[in-house]
Formats: C-alpha cells, sequence, structure tokens
C-alpha cells in the first residue's frame, strides 16, 4: 500500500509531482487555457472557423484540432498562424520551475 499521507497538507503542485503527472497536467491546462483564449478571441471578432483556418492556410478539421483543448499534441508553428490570423502573436517564455 502506498503511502499518501506524506504529500496531506503539501501544495497541489507537490501531490502532481509525487504522483508523477506534475508535466503532463501542465501541458494539458496550458492547451486548454490557448485552446479557450484563441475561440475566445475568434468569436469576439466574429470569425467563423472556416474564416480562420482559411486565414491560417490549413482545413477546418486542422482548425478544430488547435480549438479542442484536449489535444495538446498541435504544434508551435500551427498555434502561432492561429495567433496571427486573430492579429494576436504567441508569447512563449521560460520561468523558473
Amino acid at each position: 500500500m502506498t503511502d499518501h499521507h506524506s504529500v496531506v497538507g503539501g501544495s497541489l503542485e507537490d501531490f502532481l509531482e509525487y504522483l508523477g503527472e506534475k508535466e503532463a497536467v501542465y501541458g494539458a491546462a496550458i492547451k486548454q487555457v490557448l485552446a479557450w483564449q484563441i475561440d475566445e478571441e475568434r468569436k469576439l471578432q466574429a470569425l467563423s472557423k472556416s474564416d480562420m483556418a482559411e486565414k491560417m492556410g490549413t482545413s477546418r478539421s486542422q482548425l478544430d484540432r488547435v480549438l479542442d483543448p484536449a489535444n495538446i499534441g498541435i504544434s508551435l508553428d500551427t498555434l502561432e498562424r492561429a495567433a496571427r490570423s486573430l492579429g494576436k502573436r504567441l508569447k512563449i517564455e521560460l520561468v523558473d520551475a
């Protein structure tokens, strides 16, 4: 039986690290936020998915993958094209762990 008491009272970050899932959870959370921000901006600009895909130079199905919060296999290039199609830019930075 695994002793989970060592993480009681710790942070969620500590618990995820203890489970070995911290990086996966962070990656999924980042993609969810990006997908939400891109889709909200698309809606704010009253841009249809088809029109946005055309501005990106891609298919509607590829755009649907970009907007799918669970799909973490999207390249940075594709995310950058999505941002540019909305008149935005993608900002990525390294921060201390």
